[in-house]
């Protein structure tokens, strides 16, 4: 066992010690190398956001988990929990009035079960909530969020509130995460639970980034097309990398940390 976590160990040490332009360059050839896995072993793409949101409801189910059996939310952010159901809430009405199918169903449980992490965390355990750690301003995201929604939407033929609710739910979405990285920044010790959570948002991300990417190698570009024009279709395709980017650092360490057999995760200065 030793022998096989030396070199893990030495790749992980080398790595830490690159600057920050070397440690980006190989997280982009990281990311092409996986996209490109994924192009060879998934033939139908759209199996691809399927599972990035079955990853989120996995995430999820280990938070209810935690919240019920261990009968504490510490380390989580109730901020980023209600950004979360803001985003499905909103996605969810643009499901119904714009496009009803699988996705609408997978968003329904996944929003239930982010309405019940909720109500744990604000009444039943309230006592063990963070709440001086959960320390993010959330009209920083939800205002800007708003206002570009409103300058740059779909242009399809749908009434102009649900352009603009979509393209809200894609931008909130994107940053709904950032109060809890700021909660885990506070905190700096992330206990194992949450750390699966966080990581399975990170692979739900990644997934859903890859969906969008190959899709549009797929259709060499027919799918922005069908976006609408202007800056939109460029908008969609930057929050999935965005929301990606965001969490990428911290699965880093997840894994690190999960190779070298810690139970907590330690983040060191930072890092989100």
């Amino acid at each position: 066992m030793k022998a096989a976590k030396r070199p893990i160990h030495a790749v992980t040490t080398w790595v830490r010690r690159q600057p920050p332009k070397v440690k980006a360059f190989l997280g982009v050839v990281s990311a092409m190398t996986a996209l490109v896995l994924l192009r060879m072993i998934v033939h139908d793409h759209d199996n691809l956001f399927v599972a990035a949101e079955a990853v989120h409801a996995l995430g999820i189910s280990v938070l209810i988990y935690k919240l019920t059996k261990e009968k504490t939310c510490a380390g989580l952010s109730l901020k980023s929990q209600e950004l979360t159901a803001l985003f499905l809430a909103v996605r969810l009405y643009c499901s119904f009035v714009m496009e009803f199918d699988i996705h609408t169903l997978l968003d329904s449980a996944t929003l239930v079960t982010t309405l019940f992490v909720i109500y744990m965390i604000r009444f039943k355990l309230k006592a063990s909530y963070m709440d001086d750690k959960d320390n993010f301003a959330i009209y920083y995201v939800v205002i800007p969020c708003v206002v570009l929604s409103v300058l740059i939407h779909p242009s399809t033929h749908h009434h102009i509130i649900n352009k603009i609710s979509w393209a809200f739910c894609v931008y909130l979405e994107a940053v709904s995460v950032l109060p809890q990285l700021r909660v885990m920044q506070n905190t700096k010790i992330v206990e194992p639970f949450t750390a699966h959570y966080v990581f399975a948002l990170g692979i739900a991300r990644f997934l859903s980034c890859a969906h969008w990417v190959l899709q549009v190698l797929d259709t060499r570009g027919r799918l922005l097309t069908a976006l609408g024009y202007g800056f939109w279709p460029i908008m969609v395709l930057f929050s999935e990398i965005v929301q990606t980017f965001i969490l990428a650092d911290f699965c880093y360490y997840y894994v690190k940390s999960l190779m070298g057999g810690q139970l907590v995760l330690r983040l060191p200065s930072g890092v989100v």
